[in-house]
């Protein structure tokens, strides 16, 4: 029979929501680790002179801050995203993205206006919270809800793809600026053209965003009720789903972070490699992750969820202290690199499926709220707060502590996977009901 064009939106052109949802994503997450990136040579820009450590504390901080705005983002625009559309979510947040760049981008410097450069420094960090906080929920239930049923686990993971890549870019340009630039130069002012070329990334994909469709499941909601759409009081009645994802998020984000953002400072800091290798060493071990990401996806549609984060809880739980000793003590690019893509490959049990299990959890009227809120409060907790608790311990001359902290992290969330229910099977809109009834959780 021919295609006339009345099969559902999500199902017309799935790669084209895959790449409009990835794409946005992506720009959104250069801006994000664009900061932690560049945090070594903007650090003494924004502070008095004085110990390199205590700088990149102080930055650090600020980059925490950011997390801690990620719950009020979560919560807003993931209200948003279920009240007026996954779509009018994605376009807002990759806007706010775009502004918070430019931003920092043109921040005065401590030597020009004092602390109130930090001040710039500090609300484009709110605005990339706030942000974020609603773009991860948005993305997350739009890629799981255009995804046909039995390849969720693959589509929702090219979020971490897309996440990935744009570190990707962050560290490629950082690399290109390393090789082109002198030392001086790129503490000087170099340090400003990421945060230009992401304020520039987000005003391109505002307009491919705009192009989007509306997810079949959402438009099915928003025919059937607007009556408790969004709203903390539908949420309620979820309150173990809510607790289940800011458990089962506690040990993945601060993993994801310790061998993402993190790890660039770590070899340059602790293990002594230059910061050229240091971020080359992350270029590659990243570039690696990103490749895993699709594959352990669709693992994850044959034989479940829970398998995949149960083999994440119990590898990093007893994996994180001995691989980070080793990373300590490195020689060599190749023994970093190695070490560095063990880790992330055990990590890739959490990443490439924890956006579609969060959004399996709930039902259509409050998923993105769902997703957002626990999720956020979790990152902000723990993921945003991971690099500073990292350069704690190691200003207190007690740097392995943060192993054990990681660690311990693991094997919460890991209780979390082996009590939780498998999630692969849950209908998220009336096409996947028996009898095509309306999706519930």
């Amino acid at each position: 029979m021919p295609d006339n064009g009345a099969r559902p939106a999500a199902r017309r052109t799935p790669w084209k929501a895959v790449l409009g949802g990835s794409i946005g994503n992506m720009v959104e997450w250069y801006d994000w680790f664009a900061y932690a990136s560049f945090a070594t040579y903007f650090a003494a820009a924004f502070f008095p002179k004085g110990d390199a450590t205590a700088q990149l504390l102080n930055t650090a901080g600020i980059f925490a801050v950011g997390f801690f705005m990620r719950p009020v983002g979560g919560w807003l625009l993931g209200r948003y995203a279920d009240r007026r559309g996954r779509k009018a979510a994605l376009t807002l947040t990759v806007t706010m993205m775009s502004l918070s760049a430019l931003l920092i981008a043109v921040a005065p410097t401590y030597a020009q206006v004092g602390y109130a450069g930090a001040g710039v420094l500090l609300v484009a960090r709110l605005i990339q919270g706030l942000s974020v906080g609603g773009e991860y929920a948005a993305s997350a239930t739009y890629l799981t809800e255009a995804s046909h049923p039995a390849r969720r686990g693959f589509s929702s993971s090219f979020q971490y793809v897309s996440m990935t890549v744009g570190q990707l870019i962050g560290l490629g340009l950082q690399m290109v600026l390393q090789r082109s630039m002198p030392e001086e130069a790129l503490h000087a002012w170099g340090w400003r053209i990421p945060f230009v070329v992401g304020a520039i990334g987000a005003a391109v994909v505002f307009y491919i965003r705009r192009g989007l469709l509306e997810t079949e499941a959402f438009e099915e909601e928003e025919q059937a009720t607007a009556a408790g759409r969004g709203t903390l009081r539908a949420l309620r009645a979820h309150k173990r789903e809510f607790l289940l994802v800011m458990a089962l998020t506690m040990g993945g984000t601060v993993a994801y972070y310790t061998y993402t953002t993190y790890l660039t400072k770590y070899l340059s800091n602790s293990a002594g490699l230059t910061r050229s290798d240091a971020t080359l060493v992350s270029f590659l071990a990243l570039s690696v992750f990103c490749l895993l990401q699709p594959a352990a996806g669709a693992l994850s549609d044959r034989v479940g969820r829970r398998p995949l984060l149960i083999a994440f809880g119990a590898g990093s739980m007893l994996g994180t202290v001995p691989l980070l000793t080793a990373l300590r003590h490195v020689t060599s690019v190749g023994q970093a690199l190695l070490l560095s893509v063990a880790a992330l490959v055990i990590v890739t049990g959490y990443t490439s499926i924890n956006a579609c299990v969060k959004a399996e959890l709930f039902p259509t009227q409050v998923r993105a709220l769902g997703v957002a809120l626990p999720y956020a409060l979790a990152n902000a907790l723990f993921g945003g707060t991971a690099e500073y608790v990292a350069l704690w311990f190691k200003n207190a001359g007690a740097e392995p502590g943060f192993y054990w902290y990681v660690a311990g992290c693991a094997a919460v969330s890991l209780v979390t996977y082996l009590t939780m229910r498998e999630t692969r099977d849950a209908a998220l809109r009336r096409s996947e009901q028996p009898g095509g009834q309306p999706a519930a959780a």
